[in-house]
């Protein structure tokens, strides 16, 4: 088994609501937890950004089911990689809100100081998941 990473950005969709969020990381949870994959879900209110861990097999399944969920439009994947080891083991699904000290991040990584993953690099996307991993608690 290849163990892959996938990071990706979409945006909430007009049928979104704020309540959604709490519904996506139950489900999310279970689903990931049945196949493996772990992971870090942030989401600001105007874009999601998302890394996925696990086997390619799981990881692309799990991928297209979200492309497919009417909650998220534009998706963009930007990273897909294989990997020797996972950054985010211990969360079947984590979930990070925006706060202080992620708009600090931002400029980190992008230059900006919102969050606008669509202009970011993979690479960027991913240190900035693994810095807000340790700056901030997980939900």
């Amino acid at each position: 088994m290849f163990l892959t990473r996938l990071i990706y950005a979409s945006q909430p969709s007009n049928s979104f609501k704020p309540e959604d969020i709490e519904k996506i990381l139950v489900s999310a949870r279970r689903n990931n937890a049945a196949k493996a994959v772990t992971g870090l879900l942030y989401f600001n209110q105007h874009y999601f950004l998302q890394c996925l861990e696990g086997s390619r097999s799981a990881v692309n399944e799990i991928y297209h089911k979200i492309i497919r969920d009417d909650r998220h439009q534009m998706p963009l994947i930007l990273d897909y990689t294989e990997t020797i080891e996972r950054n985010f083991s211990t969360w079947g699904m984590a979930y990070l809100p925006e706060t202080e000290v992620t708009r600090v991040l931002y400029a980190k990584f992008s230059g900006l100081t919102e969050l606008s993953p669509y202009h970011m690099r993979g690479e960027s996307c991913h240190k900035l998941m693994g810095d807000l991993r340790t700056a901030i608690p997980a939900v």
